[in-house]
């Protein structure tokens, strides 16, 4: 079963007066890479959460968000930000002594001050959110691997129209190179016929040069790999593993045998169907990107 890198999953839970929300998204990637973003409350989570998340994805970069919402009674709080408060005072009592003023210092110049006033939120004891971290984080994976196998499964059967196309062409091929060695097997012995009228021509020398032409140009081996190759790729996709790398070595290998054909056969219909096989391969390799 194919699963796709490009998905999004979403959760929420407000099982006490604290409220999780979890948002997932992945896109393709070479390797795995995963990048938390959480409140600094559950910052002694992140391994926690990091390990849900290594469990159900081998590759693809995804971006886990975790937010974090107070919905009791004791949710946020201001607090004075006694360092900056200070500074401050300390430059303002500066400028009355060195301007000689006697007027107090006017308390509503430190509400203009940026970053006078923090909002603060009251702690949360990781070892209490931890079960219910864990219970969203899981329900987001949940959906967003609900989705995953969604774009899979279109991928899947994606690449299941695009095999059979090139199954048809390499079928197609098989019989024009039969008739094509035939063809010019034909126009060989009429040419040399024609051009040594009066010359006596050894027989067994023109038959051992015409099986060198049809062994030049014979692609039986390259077609039978290709269909190999065909066959091992549909294998790969009904395993429930990471295939993705493996698919799109297949179709580097396919791409080989299809240059082969391309170069050994002198021929116009069997060059367009190799085109038409090459234009398959370029939109399967652009879909195997995304395949886990």
């Amino acid at each position: 079963m194919l699963k796709s890198m490009t998905a999004y999953g979403r959760a929420e839970s407000a099982k006490s007066d604290l409220e999780y929300i979890v948002e997932i998204r992945s896109v393709n990637h070479r390797y795995r890479e995963i990048v938390l973003k959480l409140p600094q409350s559950l910052l002694p989570l992140e391994e926690m959460a990091r390990s849900l998340v290594s469990e159900r994805v081998k590759r693809g970069r995804i971006d886990v968000s975790i937010q974090l919402k107070d919905n009791g009674e004791k949710g946020l709080m201001l607090a004075l930000n006694l360092p900056v408060v200070r500074a401050y005072a300390d430059i303002f009592n500066a400028l009355r002594k060195e301007l000689g003023s006697k007027k107090p210092l006017d308390l509503a110049l430190f509400s203009q001050i940026k970053d006078a006033i923090i909002i603060k939120q009251y702690g949360v004891d990781p070892e209490r959110a931890e079960p219910d971290l864990r219970d969203v984080i899981g329900a987001a994976l949940d959906s967003w691997e609900a989705m995953r196998i969604n774009e899979g499964k279109a991928i899947e059967k994606d690449f299941l129209e695009r095999l059979n196309k090139i199954r048809g062409y390499i079928n197609a091929i098989r019989q024009r190179a039969e008739q094509a060695l035939k063809e010019n097997r034909d126009k060989l012995i009429k040419k040399i016929n024609k051009m040594i009228k009066s010359i006596e021509i050894n027989e067994d020398r023109l038959m051992q040069e015409i099986a060198f032409m049809a062994e030049k140009t014979d692609v039986t081996e390259e077609l039978i790999r290709i269909e190999s190759h065909v066959e091992q790729f549909t294998n790969y996709m009904a395993q429930d593993d990471v295939v993705g790398r493996r698919l799109d070595f297949l179709l580097q290998e396919i791409n080989r045998e299809v240059n082969t054909i391309g170069s050994k056969a002198a021929d116009s219909l069997i060059s367009h169907l190799v085109v038409e096989i090459k234009a398959e391969l370029e939109k399967l390799r652009e879909q195997t990107q995304n395949v886990e």
